[in-house]
């Protein structure tokens, strides 16, 4: 694993960009239960650049990352996109979780209860696999 989980300063002007103009969904799931280590007692980075990528959410200690998709996300070149991101993503040991922007603004609790569950299971599967 990489000591600074692939991180490309090439992209850190564009991550900082990104995290002082959060989307309205964003904002939501960050301030009403990522920030604070509020989930779990975990802690969450904003616009996390992991290679190429920018991502939403980022918890380096179980290398889960969370992605909020706007509409854009339903056309076929994003959805394409979209897989390829994720499978590099899981090739460099890293578990992305995926929600709406609709989930986000409408059933945060219904987010909240998925993450605790993925987190959950993220942390007995990293004690089991020594990671």
């Amino acid at each position: 694993m990489s000591r600074n989980n692939h991180y490309n300063k090439e992209l850190k002007s564009r991550a900082r960009e990104l995290r002082n103009n959060p989307t309205k969904a964003e904002r939501k799931i960050w301030y009403e239960l990522l920030s604070g280590r509020n989930l779990g007692g975990l802690k969450f980075l904003r616009q996390r650049v992991i290679e190429d990528y920018i991502v939403d959410f980022f918890c380096k200690e179980l290398r889960i990352v969370i992605e909020i998709d706007g509409k854009s996300h339903d056309f076929d070149d994003l959805i394409s996109y979209d897989i390829e991101r994720e499978n590099r993503l899981a090739q460099l040991g890293f578990h992305v979780i995926r929600f709406s922007d609709w989930e986000v603004l409408n059933d945060l609790g219904g987010v909240a209860s998925m993450l605790t569950e993925e987190v959950k299971k993220r942390s007995v599967s990293i004690k089991l696999n020594g990671k």
